[in-house]
């Protein structure tokens, strides 16, 4: 089988059901495992954000879109020359991959039999049917259970952990710095899991921007940034835009040093295997006194010169 990934998490996925030998392509944006950026890229992006701000993209990505155009390009003629047997895409988000409306009708004018696989998972239970799903098409269906039922041991260490805590701290999930944005799809179900309560989170919906008096109102008591698609690094430089919001310093989180970077990309923001290792994370951070900080220090990191 030939497979061709338009995803980051579709890769990290094949990977992990042992699959790299038989993948063909991936994306521009895929980067773990390491052994994935030596696959060919049949991706790239239209827009250079390499050295641009949060606020610089969040731009760029609004004029795509309003205009009707792409984010990414498909390389038709590579896609051509492998003729995959299965395609691994997303019709979830139209700024995290290239439009399913496009592979599709690329994928049409091939010669032979191909299958094109959307995952759209909204949950992490959704995230974990998806490695059933891609096991399933693939011939792994022993090795995906295998997978799931780690996984589901992990989240359940975590979930009887924070059972019995009677007070869940407030935490605001940003995913977006500037502009301000709320979480979407599976973070706040993670944060309940993680013994906290996500309040301005949308359960089952694409993260959207919200008004920073939300944020006042709702006054966190945690705030954790994970701009989507940013790694640690990237998310502590713009971190320095906060101290700009009114009533920053106000908030409780700030007050009490509570403000944490991740490196989102990895672990929050790709619904892929890495996703519990993000639900460990959040545990560590909501509740240090329940679960030592195990993670390495480019996973997450505590900001306490923001106050």
């Amino acid at each position: 089988m030939k497979i061709v990934s338009l995803l980051p998490s579709a890769t990290e996925i094949v990977y992990a059901l042992n699959l790299d030998d038989q993948l063909a392509a991936v994306t521009h944006e895929c980067d773990y495992p390491p052994e994935a950026t030596e696959k060919p890229v049949i991706t790239s992006s239209v827009l250079d954000h390499n050295h641009s701000s949060s606020l610089g993209i969040h731009k760029g990505i609004t004029g795509l879109v309003h205009k009707g155009r792409s984010i990414y390009h498909l390389n038709e003629e590579l896609l051509a020359e492998l003729k995959p047997d299965l395609i691994l895409t997303q019709e979830l988000c139209e700024v995290c991959a290239v439009s399913y409306d496009i592979v599709e009708k690329a994928a049409r004018i091939l010669k032979g039999e191909r299958e094109i696989i959307s995952l759209e998972p909204n949950s992490i239970w959704d995230i974990l049917e998806n490695i059933r799903l891609v096991g399933q098409k693939t011939g792994r269906v022993r090795e995906a259970e295998k997978l799931v039922e780690k996984y589901n041991g992990r989240i359940d260490s975590i979930v009887t952990a924070t059972a019995e805590i009677e007070k869940w701290p407030r935490v605001y999930c940003m995913e977006w710095i500037e502009p301000p944005f709320a979480a979407g799809h599976w973070i706040s179900e993670m944060v309940a899991m993680a013994g906290g309560y996500e309040g301005l989170a949308l359960a089952g919906q694409p993260s959207a921007q919200i008004d920073w008096s939300d944020v006042l109102e709702f006054a966190p008591e945690i705030i954790i940034l994970m701009p989507c698609g940013f790694g640690l690094t990237k998310t502590i430089e713009e971190s320095n835009k906060l101290g700009t919001y009114p009533g920053w310093s106000d908030l409780p989180a700030v007050k009490q040093g509570q403000v944490f970077a991740v490196d989102g990309s990895s672990y929050f923001n790709r619904p892929g295997p890495r996703i519990v290792d993000g639900l460990e994370i959040l545990a560590q951070i909501i509740h240090p006194e329940l679960f030592a900080p195990t993670f390495h220090h480019r996973a997450y990191a505590q900001l306490t010169d923001l106050r």
